[in-house]
């Protein structure tokens, strides 16, 4: 993975970076790598550098953090591809999303009312609660931090990442 983690002047995850943004934040005097990897990145001007996985701004930036968009695709990379009911594994083609409210009753479209859910326990909670079906939720839905989501669920945490992310709250997910 060629992905550069940036973090703020006090370590907090700004964004995710692609390695040739990365190197131009260095090379401007803008960043400075904190955790690299064995590899080189080399240019053919003959110019070499150890390949920056973690990169901190040399400057505090404000800004308003960024939301994770309210989709079925999102909804099951949240809930890693698992039904909140039984708990059964899919594809992005075989689950779908469930109102724990049905709209019917008041439900909203929210990251807090919205889970995965397999076709089978779908059609029998229906257009009813899970109280009133007599399901169980087994994860509470909530809504996702962005930097965690947008690269953690969908490929994993390279260990340099990790003492970065970790303060943020993300779950424990495969290394890279």
């Amino acid at each position: 993975m060629d992905a550069v983690l940036v973090v703020n002047l006090d370590n907090s995850p700004l964004s995710v970076a692609s390695l040739k943004r990365a190197v131009r934040l260095l090379l401007s005097g803008k960043a400075k790598a904190v955790e690299t990897s064995p590899k080189v990145v080399r240019s053919s001007g003959g110019f070499a550098m150890p390949m920056p996985t973690v990169v901190r701004m040399l400057y505090y930036v404000v800004r308003k953090p960024a939301e994770v968009k309210l989709t079925k695709a999102n909804v099951l990379i949240r809930d890693g591809y698992a039904c909140a009911y039984c708990g059964t594994h899919g594809t992005r083609e075989s689950m779908t999303v469930d109102h724990v409210v049905p709209k019917s009753k008041g439900g909203l479209s929210s990251w807090k009312n919205l889970v995965g859910c397999c076709v089978p326990c779908n059609a029998k909670k229906a257009n009813r609660t899970p109280a009133q079906a007599g399901m169980t939720l087994l994860v509470k839905p909530r809504r996702p931090l962005y930097i965690p989501f947008v690269v953690v669920k969908r490929t994993g945490v390279p260990n340099s990442w990790r003492p970065y992310l970790w303060s943020i709250g993300v779950e424990e997910r495969p290394t890279a």
